[in-house]
């Protein structure tokens, strides 16, 4: 059940930067504080599909099927690629400017949740990161797994609006010069490239 040591877990695993974090810090960079809480938002309801794959035991099945588990990679990487090129595109989606964008914020938490969702390494990590921490009841079992991951859930929305909030807060500082903004989107369209080919890599 709810221990420390499962939240020292979940904080480790939520502060470690990954897509989310980096489209919510892009986001937050390019568009200001308006674009923190869906970014973070969208993220975290990402996560939804997955917390429930590994309740139901579909994650079981996504690990089993080599065809399924591809279709949803590679979907992945094709929209992290998608990203990359977003935000290396002069007036992108993602592109970092000198003028905040006017993203909506169901189009921002959007974008933040297909991160997720396209990513099937998610299920597969619920699959083993819920499971020690249940107390060994197979009737509770559904509802602990549940508790966990609402849990997980709130670290993910809490720390990536801290996230965002802080990028936001540095804007004005870090977008001195167009060189700055133009290093900022070419180093932004990297990392979202880099994490396309290692998701490309990766399997069940």
């Amino acid at each position: 059940m709810l221990s420390a040591q499962f939240l020292a877990t979940a904080l480790i695993v939520v502060l470690a930067p990954g897509t989310g974090v980096i489209y919510t810090l892009m986001l937050s960079l390019g568009q200001g504080r308006r674009a923190a809480l869906p970014a973070a938002l969208g993220c975290t309801l990402g996560i939804v599909p997955h917390l429930g794959a590994a309740i139901l035991g579909l994650a079981a099945l996504l690990h089993s099927s080599a065809l399924l588990f591809q279709i949803v990679k590679f979907a992945g990487v094709a929209y992290l690629l998608y990203l990359a090129w977003q935000a290396v595109r002069q007036g992108g989606a993602l592109s970092i400017g000198a003028k905040p964008g006017h993203d909506g914020f169901v189009r921002i938490a959007t974008r933040g949740a297909l991160i997720n969702i396209l990513n099937p390494k998610l299920s597969l990590f619920f699959l083993a990161l819920l499971p020690p921490f249940l107390s060994g009841n197979p009737g509770t079992a559904t509802a602990e797994m549940a508790l966990l991951g609402a849990v997980f859930m709130g670290l993910t929305f809490v720390i990536f609006l801290g996230y965002g909030l802080f990028a936001a807060a540095a804007r004005d500082r870090l977008l001195t010069s167009a060189r700055a903004m133009a290093w900022l989107n070419r180093g932004f369209a990297a990392v979202f490239a880099g994490l396309g080919l290692r998701l490309a890599l990766e399997r069940a």
